[in-house]
């Protein structure tokens, strides 16, 4: 008894000292990277021009010295400099945060100081444990989890309870949703970190530092190898427009590529991996974040195949047939350009037997509005040919990037009605197959991809606006859609609808539930549902923006259990983490858990940055 209690005080007292290493390692490659950053000539690159006297409007450099570093920070990712923030990555921002406030933040950019696994088990067998890859669970982006992969009944749910939480440091949105493979999650964040945590415990297996924010969700594929010998890489996308393929064992970069050389870029939407193809979606924030007084517009949405063992463009194919073109030019300077926009904002949606893709894309932003804007798009999933295009847009011209003067945005921008949620390509039990798209508009269609997308049934679920509508996604399984609704603008916002996927009808509607109290505006307090829903046999799962997670029964819609994320948790890695507003993600199911991400701190809403897991 004593030789075994000695032999377990030695073994931790080892793994100790492997953590400690482990750690220590960790940050004094971070500490590397930071020493690296020059902050005086980052700030006279990027920030100087206003805030050295060129805007009066920006505060002065003795003005920034006066505030927090943490408040030059939340300025960064949330407040009113995001998206000039998000030209930067974690380290800058910090140092940038340091340097003009003289002062040092706490812990590290990936605040791995604690909650380092002991040990490094390898990774398991991704096609044998449950799984949840990429954005929608499958290709056809259906947020449905089968019973097997689950591991969850519409029985155990009521029971869920907390496991453990993780804390996302330097970040006021946890904005990424999580991919469970192999016996571990990945997840990206605000700060350009992207974590490999083990599923079961949380404990932190590897970071990485990509050069820009990470929203979108990461996919995993097999890289060779077979059996035990079986090696598999991580991709996904950051907000600088750098696609990255990782090792998902180990961490270590395998290669990395920009595919889109735009300025106002951005990478939203999660990659898809088909094969040995990787499916890349971009957008840009031309439309709302470019900076006063400067010229619109001249982004084009596209989509991108990159080949996944090397990251080689194969195609690339832009929403927009005609490149922008001067348009008027101003007295200030200034120009006008165009036709630009047609982002896309989501993952696409793959159709493997009939060999296309889909995607949703936004608005104009600016020239006449353009026929494959606030639209379904089909690429030929080989080649990139545009297959076929089916416009939703409003009967006003949807320009909602142009700027005065512009003679086709009339008297004021457009209603801003993209597509931001992907297309989900649904098999009803009778074994046809339906396109089905929820827009901003607050409209869900259904589309026939053998007739060239043309209209199967049309269901309104709200009235719409660019923060109304359908937001960020919708689940299907065999008989229905469930479409949760925004409508924040709107005095009883929000909603969940199940739709019958054969003939548009309504099933039933769960309304808004009344909000929880958060002592802030009414905005950043309302039952709006922007957050894509993820559903099991018997259940949908619906995050709000009043911070709560809600589980409906998918008979007749009524609240089964819910989890309220508004309040402060202990992490895992010792990172101060709350929940808040929840807008993006979708909860994820698989192996007998859930994971949810909480807070969204931009357009006024309430900031938060916690991953939960829960469990009966």
């Amino acid at each position: 008894m004593h030789a075994h209690s000695g032999g377990t005080r030695l073994r931790a007292a080892i793994t100790i000292l492997l953590v400690a290493i482990s750690s220590e390692s960790i940050l004094s490659r971070q500490g590397r990277e930071r020493q690296a950053i020059d902050a005086a000539a980052l700030f006279d690159r990027a920030c100087s021009a206003c805030h050295g006297g060129g805007d009066p409007r920006a505060p002065s450099v003795d003005a920034l010295a006066g505030r927090s570093p943490q408040a030059i920070l939340d300025a960064l990712t949330s407040g009113s400099m995001r998206y000039q923030g998000l030209a930067l990555s974690g380290d800058e921002r910090r140092a940038l945060a340091e340097f003009l406030t003289g002062r040092t933040l706490r812990g590290t950019v990936a605040g791995t100081t604690m909650g380092l696994c002991g040990t490094r088990t390898a990774m398991g067998d991704v096609a044998a444990m449950p799984m949840w890859n990429g954005w929608g669970a499958s290709l056809e982006n259906t947020h449905f989890q089968k019973s097997a992969q689950a591991g969850l009944t519409a029985g155990d749910v009521p029971t869920l309870h907390l496991l453990w939480a993780f804390g996302f440091p330097d970040t006021t949105s946890a904005w990424a949703q999580p991919t469970v493979a192999g016996g571990r999650l990945f997840v990206g964040s605000q700060n350009g970190t992207v974590y490999s945590l083990d599923a079961a415990s949380g404990c932190i297996v590897w970071t990485f530092a990509a050069r820009g924010g990470v929203r979108a969700s990461i996919s995993i594929g097999p890289r060779g190898g077979t059996g035990r010998q079986r090696t598999y890489a991580a991709y996904f996308a950051d907000q600088k427009g750098f696609v990255y393929a990782l090792d998902a064992a180990a961490g270590r970069l395998l290669w990395t590529r920009k595919v889109e050389e735009h300025p106002l870029v951005r990478l939203t939407g999660a990659p898809a991996l088909v094969g040995d193809r990787l499916l890349v979606p971009i957008s840009s924030y031309e439309e709302g974040g470019r900076p006063p007084g400067s010229s619109c517009c001249t982004f084009r949405g596209s989509l991108v195949a990159l080949d996944a063992r090397t990251g080689d463009v194969i195609w690339k194919s832009y929403t927009i047939a005609e490149p922008p073109h001067l348009l008027r030019a101003y007295a200030d300077g200034t120009e006008l350009r165009g036709p630009a926009g047609a982002a896309i904002w989501s993952a696409p949606t793959v159709d493997l037997a009939r060999g296309a893709v889909y995607v949703g894309t936004g608005n104009t932003y600016s020239g006449a509005a353009q026929p494959t804007a606030d639209a379904i798009i089909a690429f030929d999933l080989k080649t990139g040919r545009l297959r076929w295009s089916h416009s939703m847009a409003p009967t006003t011209p949807d320009v909602f990037g142009c700027v005065p003067g512009d003679v086709n945005c009339g008297d004021r921008p457009g209603p801003d009605f993209d597509f931001g949620a992907s297309p989900v390509l649904a098999t009803l039990s009778s074994g046809r197959q339906v396109i089905v798209a929820g827009q901003k508009s607050g409209v869900v269609f259904a589309l026939d991809p053998d007739r060239q997308g043309r209209q199967v049934w049309r269901y309104r679920a709200g009235g719409g606006s660019g923060l109304g509508g359908i937001q960020w996604g919708i689940a299907v399984d065999g008989e229905r859609a469930y479409v949760p609704v925004a409508e924040i603008y709107d005095p009883a916002p929000g909603g969940l609808h199940a739709i019958d996927l054969a003939h548009g009808a309504r099933v039933w509607l769960a309304p808004p539930a009344d909000p929880l109290p958060c002592g802030r505006p009414s905005r950043a307090c309302s039952g709006a549902l922007f957050s894509a829903v993820t559903a099991i046999p018997g259940v949908v799962f619906s995050p709000s923006n009043d911070g709560v997670l809600r589980a409906h029964s998918t008979t007749d819609g009524s609240v089964v259990w819910q989890f309220d994320t508004n309040r402060e948790f202990p992490t895992l890695n010792g990172v101060r983490a709350k929940g808040g507003s929840m807008s993006g993600p979708a909860p994820v199911v698989a192996g007998g858990r859930l994971y949810v991400s909480s807070g969204y701190g931009a357009f006024g809403l309430r900031s938060g940055n916690v991953l939960l897991a829960l469990a009966p």
